[in-house]
């Protein structure tokens, strides 16, 4: 039994969108996903960090989420900022039974459980539009209740956090979300998002207290990282 994560898949096996016209790291990246993935077996977790499928819908995400249900053992979702597809517990549970879709589960508004291990997380804050000077303060804010739920569900287990936004990286710093973090006393947290140049931003390891992983998909060479 073995914990895995890895974010930004960016599938489009249903849509015309494919990553490879990127080149570099995402040439081949199906191919090089395949690979990676296959180390997981039927009794591990792994937690896939948003950005999942380019799909905007979840019937057009169909063959994107047949490819994830490959996946040996269990899935747990989140949201990514290229997630269109995304909808209700309920209304995925549903699109799940109905194509045959099992150990799918979304990491929303709860928690789950590795052993005595809790595995929390949400989307995290949309910090582009920060930087932009839209700062929507009821987005923001309904995002930092979205973790603290997660954080709150896990009662007193040891937590790891998992979030699709950094909230530290180099030259930006969401304090609210670290201050969660902090409070609820997690001292692992995993991220996505970050492509390309913007790896050089990524802040690994020790910070704040905190020990910070970027897993984003090309970060690390299309193969989940293992935590446990």
């Amino acid at each position: 039994m073995a914990l895995y994560a890895i974010g930004d898949l960016h599938l489009s096996l249903g849509t015309d969108k494919p990553m490879d016209v990127f080149g570099g790291a995402w040439e081949g990246y199906l191919d090089k996903l395949r690979e990676g993935l296959s180390v997981i077996g039927p009794d591990d977790t792994t937690v896939l960090l948003g950005d999942l499928s380019w799909a905007l819908n979840l019937e057009a995400a169909e063959a994107d989420f047949r490819f994830l249900n490959g996946i040996p053992g269990r899935k747990l979702l989140l949201k990514g900022n290229h997630d269109y597809w995304w909808v209700t517990a309920a209304k995925f549970r549903k699109f799940c039974q109905e194509h045959g879709f099992e150990n799918l589960e979304l990491l929303h508004n709860n928690c789950h459980f590795y052993g005595d291990t809790a595995l929390c997380g949400s989307r995290g804050w949309f910090f582009e539009e920060d930087r932009a000077g839209t700062h929507d303060e009821k987005v923001f804010r309904r995002e930092l209740c979205r973790l603290e739920a997660s954080l709150q569900a896990a009662g007193e287990a040891e937590k790891l956090c998992f979030l699709h936004y950094p909230p530290l990286y180099r030259g930006y710093r969401c304090g609210e979300v670290l201050e969660l973090l902090h409070r609820y006393g997690v001292r692992s947290c995993f991220y996505g998002h970050l492509h390309g140049p913007s790896h050089r931003l990524a802040v690994e390891g020790p910070a704040e207290g905190i020990t910070f992983r970027l897993v984003a998909a090309d970060y690390v060479n299309f193969r989940p990282v293992r935590i446990e």
